[in-house]
């Protein structure tokens, strides 16, 4: 079922405009979304994550290239996302894959966001002269 969705995306070679480009990844983002419930089942995630959270995660990977604004890169980050949701709904990748990239990866990534030297230990290790 999830292979006959895919089947019928397909990224044209180039987008003519922003407008284009912008139209396409609103359709990447829709397909990807039908998918996930297949993708949970495939990989059995049920008890990992909940499929909004990882549509949010989803979202998140599309809004990391928000200030890209030429179409040709666009069709390329396009073509790359359409290659891993392929390979996702394909089974090409395992579970601790997907709880990697998808899961874990997304925790990981929101914690290296605060700032690491708020202990005063760390601050006096930095300031000291033994680098």
């Amino acid at each position: 079922m999830a292979n006959a969705a895919l089947r019928n995306v397909k990224v044209l070679p180039n987008s003519a405009n922003m407008e284009e480009a912008r139209h396409r990844v609103f359709e990447f983002f829709r397909t990807a979304c039908r998918l996930l419930p297949s993708v949970m089942e495939i990989y059995n995630l049920y008890d990992v994550v909940s499929v909004s959270e990882l549509r949010s995660s989803v979202a998140s990977q599309i809004r990391n290239n928000i200030h890209v604004t030429d179409p040709k890169v666009i069709d390329m980050l396009l073509f790359k996302g359409m290659e891993e949701l392929e390979n996702v709904v394909d089974h090409s990748k395992q579970r601790h894959h997907i709880i990697g990239q998808y899961v874990v990866g997304r925790q990981v990534q929101d914690s290296a966001t605060k700032d690491p030297g708020t202990s005063t230990f760390l601050k006096n290790f930095y300031n000291t002269n033994y680098f």
